[in-house]
């Protein structure tokens, strides 16, 4: 037996010292001290011993074992920090090595224009104001003097999820709702998107977006709506602007007007742009109707004011030289790109 215990601690530690990885030195492990280990196997035997013989091999034993369980313990340690060792050398950064650029994004076109469109107009004095987008009938049509039995809803009457709310067809709302909650002077400007039936074409989209302004204090003219209307078109286009005031009819403003500008696709001749006219309008204006005064409670005798509506993707057509809407909807990188 004694020589079996020295035959067993002279291969087992051999073994330990040739394992490289922790799953061996387990395997090891489990073949000289497991339950059916070699070691534990001549343990089994003591009883066959005479009892002089029993305390010698006993202490042998146990020497043996603590020989192995120290060799694995060292043998683990050195293959962990080998291993570990082995980790750093195959995970490490040369930070000499040129970076990897990453794609940056910009803003959207109309995301842009937007932007500048209420930087004029903060510096003019208006502040920015939002709605809902899905409203009630009485915002979008009733309250701008537009019964159910109007006429002027024939264009715009769709989306409706019940009989009185449906999606905006224009961001006039926030002007009723902020009329109602504020009284004058009151100098606001609404960006947002709004929904109409409109048939898809170069100029046209049955969701596009809208910059409402509104305007009411004592005193104000149609002289102030021109002059607000002039800068505006100046600081975004330039000097050169040219533009036309339309005589028009909206049932919440009077007199009305439509603003266009020379089509800066022909200069004028007239193209698929333009439809052959030769200028393409980018908003309509008037003087609010005094009965939509009157239905937020403020006294028309007392307070005049002038309300616009801006289509923000045709301003953004002018503004970069876009012959056709659809393109900025269309999400294709190689055309958002360019800006």
């Amino acid at each position: 037996m004694k020589q079996a215990l020295e035959s067993i601690r002279t291969e087992v530690l051999e073994a330990i010292a040739a394992a490289d990885s922790k799953a061996a030195l387990e395997e090891i492990r489990v073949q000289a001290l497991g339950k059916k280990g070699s070691v534990t196997t001549i343990l089994k035997q003591m009883g066959k011993l005479s009892p002089e013989e029993r305390p010698v091999m006993g202490a042998l034993a146990n020497e043996v074992r603590a020989a192995i369980e120290e060799a694995l313990g060292a043998r683990a340690e050195a293959v962990a920090a080998a291993e570990l060792e082995h980790k750093l050398a195959a995970e490490r950064i040369d930070v000499t090595l040129p970076g990897k650029a990453s794609p940056i994004g910009g803003l959207h076109p109309l995301t842009r224009v937007l932007n500048e469109l209420k930087e004029i107009f903060i510096g003019m004095g208006f502040s920015i104001v939002e709605g809902p987008e899905v409203e009630y009938d009485w915002y979008v049509f009733e309250a701008l003097n537009m019964p159910p039995e109007h006429p002027a809803r024939d264009t715009q009457d769709t989306f409706y999820i019940t009989d009185k709310i449906l999606l905006r067809t224009q961001t006039s709302s926030v002007q009723i709702r902020t009329m109602e909650k504020q009284k004058p002077p009151i100098y606001i400007i609404s960006p947002g998107r709004v929904y109409r039936s409109d048939q898809v074409d170069a100029t046209h989209s049955p969701l596009f977006h809208q910059i409402e302004g509104l305007v009411v204090d004592k005193g104000i003219t149609m002289a102030d709506l021109k002059g607000t209307l002039q800068l505006f078109v100046n600081r975004l286009f330039g000097q050169d602007c040219v533009i036309r005031f339309r005589p028009h009819h909206f049932p919440y403003t009077e007199p009305s007007a439509e603003v266009d500008v020379q089509c800066f696709q022909c200069g004028g001749k007239g193209c698929r742009l333009c439809k052959g006219e030769g200028w393409v309008e980018i908003l309509g204006c008037g003087m609010v109707h005094p009965k939509v005064l009157s239905g937020c409670n403020i006294d028309p005798e007392v307070y005049s004011g002038f309300a616009f509506g801006i289509g923000l993707e045709r301003i953004v057509m002018w503004r970069y030289g876009i012959d056709d809407m659809r393109l900025l909807y269309d999400n294709d990188v190689r055309f958002l790109s360019q800006f």
